[in-house]
């Protein structure tokens, strides 16, 4: 597993939720899947999916809001109602691996972090990117905010 950091910038159309974090690993997928039913009905909502998400603070930090969306283009102002225009531009620690690995990969990226010094930015959305791969698999690409 490859580990980095950079300073990265999203902008991003998408729809807000509100969950149990105990949830999101099955949420954040169903929600995802409404919003693309959504935006197929807009021809210039096209580009990678994302989900960012609130950090949770500490064990009695119980629910989180989340986005699920698709990254645009700078140049796109037309937004459907019911989804929002988000821009993040934050220092993140990062790496990508299978979807099927998503635990491990958080995981692991938290691990180097700390290894490295890193100290996380609670107040910073985690950035979660999806890109399909051959045989109908899927990568996730994780990217943990952290302070400059």
């Amino acid at each position: 597993m490859e580990y980095k950091k950079i300073k990265h910038q999203f902008r991003l159309i998408g729809m807000k939720n509100n969950g149990a974090y105990a949830e999101f690993g099955t949420e954040i997928p169903k929600a995802a899947r409404q919003f693309m039913a959504k935006a197929a009905d807009y021809k210039h909502l096209a580009g990678t999916e994302i989900a960012v998400f609130e950090p949770k603070k500490d064990e009695h930090h119980l629910e989180g809001q989340y986005y699920v969306g698709l990254i645009v283009d700078e140049g796109t102002n037309d937004v459907p109602d019911g989804m929002d225009v988000i821009e993040l531009n934050e220092e993140y620690v990062t790496a990508r691996g299978s979807i099927d690995q998503i635990g491990s990969l958080h995981k692991g990226l938290v691990k180097w972090a700390e290894e490295q010094g890193f100290r996380r930015n609670p107040d910073a959305y985690i950035v979660e990117t999806y890109h399909p791969v051959e045989n109908g698999d899927e990568e996730v690409e994780v990217y943990l905010p952290v302070y400059a």
